[in-house]
């Protein structure tokens, strides 16, 4: 009996949390994240199906674009379940394996996101500073290594979390402010020294979301010392043309990550709901608006949006 109750107390069920204050209106709230879901589902779906399909955008920019997609379906499908869950059903209850895995995939996909923003920087800077060996450096080998090497470091670096917090014991209300497990609420759960946990999640943040918000920076740089050194006025406008959807992307993805990071370090004393929701447009915006941004700002995806819709009516 008292190898159960330790068991219990080690490995505890752990409580999710739906918008701090608007608890009794979970059915009208789940509405709108039902949309939002739906759009961010079907909208990384279709430029991934219409990219896969269409061999025409079989090129570096679109394959960096069908990762991105990936990973963005990645973090939508992974926060999916326990939000629909808490806002329909009210299932607040997860294990907390489950929970520690869906900490896992969530933050590994959003790893994931931030490389391939940081390769697609890359991609636009060959493609302004050296564009007649655009396709010999960015071959398809090249492109199927760095997409790898993306998901590699995500897995590598985000495996020991969920293993350092599993190893702790719970005895605290082991409630969270959201309806999916993320690692800066599950950590304040532990009655147990966390300082390694902390210091191996700093250590994750800055070789990931530093490294490659640094390097995008950098390569921007580089992006505008090339087109300002360009002698015609169209040509920079051209150039710089071709990045307007990707600075897009990179704004939608950082300025929510950078917000939510302030506000858990510094607003402690902001209202609960304030972090609830925050947190809810980190992981949803991005998600939903970078479908719609490229699909508006890039032609040869409309066109093969065109193509793919003309191709099921003769179907």
């Amino acid at each position: 009996m008292e190898l159960l109750s330790n068991q219990s107390f080690l490995h505890p069920t752990v409580l999710l949390t739906g918008i701090p204050g608007l608890q009794a209106r979970n059915i009208g709230v789940s509405i709108p994240f039902c949309f939002a879901y739906a759009v961010a589902v079907l909208g990384n779906g279709v430029v991934l199906l219409v990219i896969v399909k269409d061999q025409s955008l079989h090129k570096p920019m679109y394959l960096f674009l069908c990762m991105l997609a990936v990973s963005e379906l990645g973090v939508s499908l992974s926060t999916l379940p326990t939000v629909l869950g808490v806002f329909l059903f009210d299932a607040r209850e997860i294990g907390l394996d489950a929970c520690l895995s869906q900490m896992f995939f969530i933050h590994c996909f959003s790893i994931m996101d931030s490389g391939v923003l940081w390769a697609m920087a890359l991609d636009r800077f060959i493609a302004i500073y050296n564009p007649l060996q655009y396709t010999t450096i960015l071959t398809n080998l090249r492109i199927i290594l760095l997409g790898s090497g993306i998901a590699l470091r995500s897995i590598l670096l985000m495996t020991p979390l969920p293993l350092l917090l599993r190893r702790l014991p719970f005895c605290r209300s082991n409630v969270l402010a959201h309806p999916y497990c993320l690692h800066p609420n599950l950590i304040q759960l532990p009655c147990a020294d966390t300082t390694i946990n902390n210091q191996t999640g700093l250590f994750v943040v800055l070789s990931t979301f530093g490294l490659d918000s640094l390097c995008i920076v950098l390569s921007y740089v580089m992006i505008l010392k090339t087109v300002l050194s360009m002698a015609s006025k169209e040509g920079r406008f051209k150039a710089l043309n071709t990045c307007v959807s990707h600075i897009c992307a990179v704004v939608l993805y950082y300025t929510p990550m950078i917000g939510v990071s302030m506000a858990h370090r510094f607003g402690r004393h902001n209202s609960p709901m304030l972090h609830s929701l925050m947190a809810n447009i980190y992981l949803l915006v991005p998600p939903i608006l970078n479908p719609i941004i490229y699909s508006i700002k890039t032609k040869e995806i409309r066109k093969a949006f065109g193509r793919f819709l003309s191709q099921q009516r003769l179907i």
